[in-house]
């Protein structure tokens, strides 16, 4: 059920590169959603919280090493200017590769709230002061590293969004995705039945809705077995 209290999912996104935005968010139904009002896209630039004359939003680590780190005074108030602006249900997160896993799970979660805060980090990352401070949880979308957070905070701001109402046209092909079962999703065809000499399997073509059904099943199910143990394991 969804506990949103308006209307409107809003999303925050925090970043030194807000000529970015919306990027993707502004395309396909996403796009056309944020067109509609569904929800609305929030972007504050941190160099904008600068007090020097040179906007400077970084310096070097403390204990030495490479690169430089983001300035807990600069990220703290871009932090408080939006958080005074949020609702009180909305949550706080920072995109960051060492964070906790994102799940399917979590984005309806953060779909079905207000809306959601999302820091952007770039260079080495943000001095752990902000985050400790405010409470913001670090989030990952995979096992990898990017130059920033801006990339991450559009996935998960299209995952979160198109799960809101009216966004999808057939709310029933939500429910059939990866993740929706703790399985990953079945494999899609469409015409022409005949590609390259490859042939859409026969029972899809059986109008046997049932036949159908169960197939899909089993695919789903053999594809999470071999794809994902570890999602496997935990149905088992």
């Amino acid at each position: 059920m969804n506990t949103q209290t308006h209307g409107t999912w809003d999303a925050w996104v925090l970043t030194l590169l807000p000529e970015v935005f919306p990027g993707v968010l502004g395309a396909s139904v996403v796009g056309k959603a944020l067109e509609r009002g569904c929800w609305r896209l929030h972007v504050e630039d941190i160099r904008a919280f600068a007090t020097d004359a040179r906007r400077s939003v970084d310096d070097t680590p403390a204990g030495g090493g490479a690169g430089m780190v983001m300035r807990a005074d600069v990220v703290g108030a871009a932090v408080d200017s939006v958080a005074e602006r949020m609702p009180g249900n909305c949550v706080f997160l920072c995109m960051s590769a060492r964070g906790e896993r994102l799940t399917q799970e979590r984005v309806k979660r953060l779909s079905e709230a207000d809306g959601v805060g999302i820091l952007c980090g770039r260079f080495e990352g943000i001095d752990q002061r902000v985050l400790d401070a405010r409470g913001i949880e670090e989030v990952s979308v995979g096992d990898f590293v990017l130059a920033g957070g801006e990339i991450s905070a559009m996935a998960l701001i299209e995952a979160c969004v198109r799960l809101l109402p009216g966004v999808m046209g057939n709310g029933a092909s939500v429910g059939e995705e990866s993740f929706e079962a703790g399985l990953l999703e079945y494999p899609q065809y469409t015409r022409p039945r005949i590609w390259e000499g490859l042939e859409i399997p026969d029972v899809l073509l059986s109008g046997n809705h049932e036949r159908v059904r169960r197939w899909r099943a089993e695919e789903a199910e053999a594809a999470t077995r071999k794809r994902r143990p570890d999602l496997w394991q935990k149905k088992e």
